[in-house]
């Protein structure tokens, strides 16, 4: 059994610490360099606490019938909290997972084990080299959840990478990524812009005070070729503890009107978050 008290320890890209729920017997935090990366419950997989986490939940479940096995990529790791959600929620997934800190995966695998037979897969290794290598048309699902630091890196923000992510999912895949902006969302827009050019149907679903511009926050991207039933993902984004607002359609092209694509060339991390924005004290 994995004990109760805090674990601090420098891994290969930063000083991470895993601290105890009080509240819940065998739960975890996950924060590196003082930002909160992941939270787990070892006894129960399925809670999703983070409340962009909670929305990247939302789509997953509307993803195929319910409960049916998928292949997923994680790209970022963490804690592992959604692959562990997507073991417990569909039995006899496949999953890869691919995390560039080698000691984080470490830590988390020898302090916060994975259940036996749970069909995760972990790689350490960069996600667009990973990806790059990855067989075409291999993967129901991609999330992309990464960031060094607190910034998403650049060359996982351009029209190549886009590219190279619609060419590992399947026709009928679903790619999904957490993002972080603020007003006037010109990362943002220029994220849609890009997966505009490869994908038909796009999706992003934020906290309406974020979506309003009064403050830096998360943001999920969601991008497929084929329709998605986003009735029913807003009326589980608006239900959820945390309510959130789903744009799509002519409400999400004024949004993206007028950014345009940003090539490898050209691409830049996500934006600095304001000090205090994702801190816990």
């Amino acid at each position: 059994m994995t004990e109760s008290i805090p674990i601090a320890r420098a891994v290969d890209h930063g000083f991470a610490k895993l601290m105890p729920d009080v509240d819940r017997e065998r739960a975890w935090l996950l924060t590196v360099d003082g930002a909160p990366q992941s939270y787990v419950d070892l006894d129960e997989p399925e809670h999703l606490e983070f409340e962009y986490v909670r929305r990247l939940g939302h789509v997953l479940d509307g993803i195929g019938e319910a409960g049916r096995a998928l292949d997923v990529v994680h790209l970022g790791g963490g804690a592992l909290t959604l692959p562990r959600y997507v073991a417990a929620t569909r039995p006899g997934a496949r999953q890869d997972v691919v995390e560039a800190d080698r000691g984080l995966l470490e830590l988390v695998v020898e302090r916060l084990p994975i259940p036996e037979g749970a069909g995760i897969a972990l790689h350490a290794d960069d996600a667009r080299g990973w990806l790059e290598k990855a067989p075409e048309g291999s993967a129901d699902v991609l999330v992309a959840d990464v960031f060094g630091g607190s910034r998403v890196p650049a060359h996982l923000t351009s029209l190549e990478y886009a590219r190279e992510a619609a060419r590992v999912l399947r026709g009928d895949g679903v790619y999904l990524a957490n993002l972080a902006d603020s007003a006037p969302f010109g990362f943002l827009r220029s994220q849609l812009a890009n997966f505009a050019q490869v994908f038909e149907e796009l999706v992003l679903i934020a906290e309406p005070a974020v979506l309003r511009g009064r403050r830096f926050g998360n943001a999920v991207l969601v991008a497929a070729h084929q329709p998605l039933d986003t009735a029913a993902l807003a009326r589980r984004t608006a239900a959820d503890a945390f309510p959130a607002r789903v744009e799509h359609g002519v409400g999400l092209r004024k949004f993206i009107a007028g950014a345009r694509p940003v090539r490898d060339a050209d691409a830049v991390a996500s934006p600095e978050p304001p000090d205090g924005a994702f801190g816990i004290g």
